[in-house]
């Protein structure tokens, strides 16, 4: 039996497309939904509250729209209202973005790790506490870095504003001495090689998005949600038009989408 209802994804804008990406490529016959609540982005500048009012939301579109897994590609979302969404969530299995990153790094070979992500992930300690619990020897040290997403928002990519804004950030003393980083943000894949510069290669880069989907696959055949579709369906939501948005979901899923203009 293939179960052939989609999977759903969401975030505050285009971060989690790294996400939804390799979920693409390592399940390339499931359909996808994705919610980019670009109206509301930035989500790590804002109050517990209200990033819960806009998760609930999303998540509850999702359920509406049959999705048979829900993926919060947002550790922004997933630090703070993790709870909230499994609750409307319901019955529909939710895959967060932080405790498989944070399970698979405390049992690697590392000492310390070292975490970029917005000021709402590093006020909620999410990362350290998930690290700890599994491994109370690791020492995790966070940093807000609240630039890097409207930068990647607004396009800026490789360029000399996101180069010396990263070169400034992981040049703070308390890096000095990190053997790997966690790229606490879906936005930040976008510019890891940016990151691998300004370490010139002596620091380990987390690839989320891969340990993130890697237990999303682990979870949907152990709950026998597996589908099959030979022409899989690729439908992007958005509440504010962006045009970073548009380009980075055409360019990372071909022009065969459908992008749509949704309030909830």
């Amino acid at each position: 039996m293939n179960d052939n209802r989609p999977i759903g994804v969401f975030d505050s804008g285009v971060g989690g497309l790294t996400v939804a990406k390799e979920i693409k490529r390592l399940l390339p016959n499931e359909n996808i939904i994705y919610f980019g609540d670009t109206k509301h982005l930035p989500y790590g500048d804002k109050s517990k509250e209200t990033i819960t009012k806009f998760c609930k939301k999303i998540t509850k579109f999702l359920v509406k729209e049959d999705c048979k897994a829900i993926v919060i590609a947002c550790n922004t979302a997933t630090a703070n209202s993790l709870e909230e969404i499994k609750e409307a969530a319901g019955d529909v299995l939710v895959i967060d973005v932080i405790s498989p990153v944070a399970k698979k790094v405390a049992y690697e070979l590392n000492q310390n790790i070292g975490v970029i992500a917005t000021k709402a992930t590093v006020n909620s300690h999410a990362y350290k506490n998930c690290i700890r619990k599994h491994n109370r020897h690791l020492k995790v040290i966070e940093m807000a870095t609240p630039l890097l997403v409207p930068i990647i928002e607004e396009g800026f990519r490789n360029t000399s504003i996101s180069k010396s804004t990263i070169e400034t950030y992981l040049a703070h003393k308390k890096f000095e001495n990190i053997d790997t980083i966690i790229l606490g943000c879906t936005h930040y894949p976008l510019i890891e090689k940016e990151v691998q510069a300004a370490f010139q290669g002596r620091v380990k880069v987390i690839d989320s998005p891969l340990i993130v989907v890697n237990e999303l696959i682990h979870q949907m055949q152990k709950n026998n949600l597996m589908g099959f579709t030979e022409e899989p369906n690729y439908h992007f939501y958005f509440s504010d038009y962006t045009e970073n948005f548009a380009k980075l979901a055409k360019q990372f899923f071909g022009k065969s989408i459908t992008l749509e203009l949704k309030r909830l």
